[in-house]
């Protein structure tokens, strides 16, 4: 694959645009990064991408791009640290059997499970979310094991596609576990970066990551990450739902645009 000047540039945007958006609303970017690497390259007449090396570049990103976003939460309580322990560990061990799973799937078929955990994310994003910004954050509980159950589940569809599952993760957190959105975005990003511990090493042990293009994409996400996640404390949580709901929503559509 060459390595043009004007490729990189088109990386790094790439990598700053779904970085920054991922630090604003808890999510590791991989659904907004995923369908841009897939299609923009070759819209501007560069060299594409396989599924595969889409999903493995994706997968070294989040590492690094949800890094810079849990620092900069890591002041005003918004962090919930059982959620993040029972959600992660669960998550981490699904994210590596689907990363390492994943060399055994065809590239439709790792697009196929992409579409899939789309459209569930943006069905769940859609559904009216009850008070659940009204609950002070010392005083949120929720179902451990339900909770590790659902990150397992998350974390195996996640691996496959390259992704960290926030976008699954987090209208999971919202509508069913009920967590205040603030604190979800902010413990989403943790639980995120430990997923994709699980789902980089399983790519990295299997081939599937081209490095060149992850470097770059790695520096766009450390400086894009924390101003997203800075920008995102400043604005409306309904404005962040309806941001990350519309992402998800076009993601899915052009997915299965692409099937039929």
């Amino acid at each position: 694959m060459e390595y043009s000047l004007a490729f990189m540039i088109v990386l790094f945007l790439i990598g700053f645009v779904g970085s920054f958006i991922s630090g604003m609303v808890g999510i590791g970017g991989s659904i907004v990064k995923y369908p841009m690497l897939l299609y923009i390259p070759p819209l501007l007449g560069l060299s594409a991408f396989t599924a595969h090396e889409v999903a493995g570049i994706s997968a070294v990103q989040v590492l690094f791009a949800t890094i810079g976003g849990v620092w900069a939460y890591r002041k005003g309580g918004y962090l919930n640290k059982d959620l993040i322990i029972y959600m992660g560990i669960s998550i981490l061990i699904g994210s590596f059997i689907g990363g390492f799973g994943s060399r055994f799937m065809s590239d439709d078929g790792v697009n196929l499970v992409y579409g899939l955990l789309a459209t569930i994310a943006a069905i769940m994003m859609f559904v009216p979310k009850k008070q659940i910004d009204d609950i002070p954050f010392d005083q949120v509980t929720f179902n451990k094991w339900l909770a590790a159950s659902l990150a397992f589940v998350t974390g195996i569809g996640a691996g496959i596609v390259g992704a960290a599952g926030a976008f699954i993760l987090v209208p999971i957190m919202l509508l069913v576990l009920k967590i205040p959105t603030r604190m979800t975005i902010a413990s989403s990003l943790a639980i995120t970066f430990i997923s994709s511990i699980g789902s980089t090493a399983g790519k990295l042990l299997t081939g599937q990551v081209l490095f060149v293009p992850a470097i770059i994409m790695i520096v766009a996400s450390l400086i894009a990450s924390p101003l997203g996640a800075n920008t995102g404390k400043r604005i409306n949580t309904k404005i962040l739902q309806g941001i990350l709901a519309v992402l998800i929503l076009g993601t899915a559509v052009k997915i299965w645009l692409d099937f039929f």
